[in-house]
């Protein structure tokens, strides 16, 4: 069985309700018709009945929730509860209602903060910023965290490095700019998700050019100012750098350039100093090993928000509605 077929498998095993707010593209109709045939989650559909009749047509969406923004008999809960979270941002029920008409995103997230729904995935046809936007201004991010980050779960075929081809690798979409607190905090929230998602031990890499001072920069002192910090705030998490990528995943080349650690030549989650690094790194590997790449999946919200590429195909879009479920599962 494929990971991703475990994760379904969870995913059915306590259903959650997942969004899916992009009734303009028939991509988000042919896998919301999958993911409620394979009872993987319950879906809701957000959009207007001559959006739903365009774009599903040919589908069938027995057993899906349809919600009207227009004519939800919920809507003023959700204005309300949109005011109430922006008003010292000039939200007034005018403004929130006119946004939550225009943009679904909102509506989905408000949605997931009163209760409704469980979690939220777009991006088919939005960009990340427009994903991310609606969450952080609704449902913040969990206690504690300052930032969100993406991973994705990388899974490499005929692959014996890692935890038997899985990885996560982070932050591969959405932060520009890291400093060594953020780069810590996003190596937890990465071992927490290889964690939950692989149910394994996490080995955290943080990855540079440069392993244990075999180059004198900037970027590779951000690097291991990193791992003291992590070292320093979560004890219990195997986490060690700066690595070179084949220190961090071949066994001989540890044992020449890192002897001693826990982490070299074991790694199964991977750091990236740079988002473009990462999404550079998470491609190459995609596409030179033709490994499945499910994500970007967002690390650090108080409720699962999760982005698509808008190259996706449906069954993209199923796998990371399983993979939505599965963290709201452990929310």
């Amino acid at each position: 069985m494929g990971f991703i077929d475990e994760i379904k498998e969870k995913a059915r095993a306590d259903r959650k309700t997942i969004v899916l707010p992009e009734s303009m593209d028939k991509r988000t109709f042919e896998a919301a018709e999958k993911i409620l045939k394979e009872g993987i989650a319950n879906i809701v559909l957000i959009g207007t009945p001559e959006e739903i009749e365009k774009n599903g047509e040919g589908f069938d969406l027995s057993g899906a929730q349809i919600v009207d923004p227009f004519n939800d008999p919920n809507k003023q809960k959700y204005i309300d509860k949109f005011v109430e979270l922006r008003a010292n941002k000039g939200v007034t029920p005018e403004i929130a209602k006119e946004t939550m008409e225009q943009d679904y995103m909102f509506y989905a997230c408000l949605m997931c903060k009163c209760g409704d729904a469980d979690g939220v995935v777009s991006g088919a046809c939005h960009s990340t910023g427009n994903t991310i936007r609606p969450a952080l201004q609704l449902l913040k991010t969990k206690p504690g965290i300052k930032s969100v980050s993406g991973f994705f779960l990388m899974e490499v075929p005929d692959c014996d490095l890692g935890e038997h081809g899985l990885f996560v690798m982070a932050d591969c979409a959405v932060n520009v700019d890291f400093d060594s607190e953020k780069l810590a905090e996003i190596a937890a929230l990465s071992a927490e998700s290889f964690r939950s998602f692989v149910g394994a031990e996490p080995k955290v890499a943080m990855l540079s050019y440069s392993t244990k001072g075999s180059a004198k920069h900037d970027d590779v002192t951000k690097v291991t100012e990193a791992v003291r910090i992590a070292h320093e705030k979560y004890p219990d998490i195997k986490i060690d750098g700066e690595l070179q990528l084949d220190a961090a995943l071949v066994q001989t080349v540890a044992e020449l350039k890192a002897p001693g650690s826990e982490v070299a030549g074991n790694a199964n989650t991977l750091v990236f100093p740079s988002l473009e690094a990462g999404n550079i790194g998470y491609k190459l590997v995609q596409r030179l090993a033709k490994a499945n790449a499910y994500g970007p999946v967002l690390q650090g919200l108080a409720m699962p928000v999760n982005d698509l590429s808008r190259g996706c195909y449906a069954d993209d879009i199923v796998g990371v509605v399983a993979m939505t479920a599965v963290q709201a599962q452990q929310q």
